[in-house]
């Protein structure tokens, strides 16, 4: 018996919460490959896959956007 959740979409300020970087950063980390990229909900509006969030959160100074496409 599997217990598969759907991936929840975060929006930012969510996402600042949990890893505590600020706007800025997050986004050139985006821009670095350092963390997960955006994906867009709508046309003005994009939030994060939490389970690339949980990914970045388990090891962000080795959390790299090839490992991750490796991985899922």
């Amino acid at each position: 018996m599997t217990t598969d959740t759907p991936d929840r979409i975060l929006r930012l300020n969510t996402v600042l919460d949990r890893t505590g970087l600020s706007r800025s950063t997050l986004y050139r980390k985006v821009d670095q490959g350092t963390f997960p990229a955006q994906v867009r909900i709508a046309t003005r509006c994009v939030g994060w896959r939490e389970s690339a969030i949980a990914d970045w959160l388990r090891n962000p100074m080795f959390y790299g956007v090839e490992d991750a496409k490796l991985r899922g």
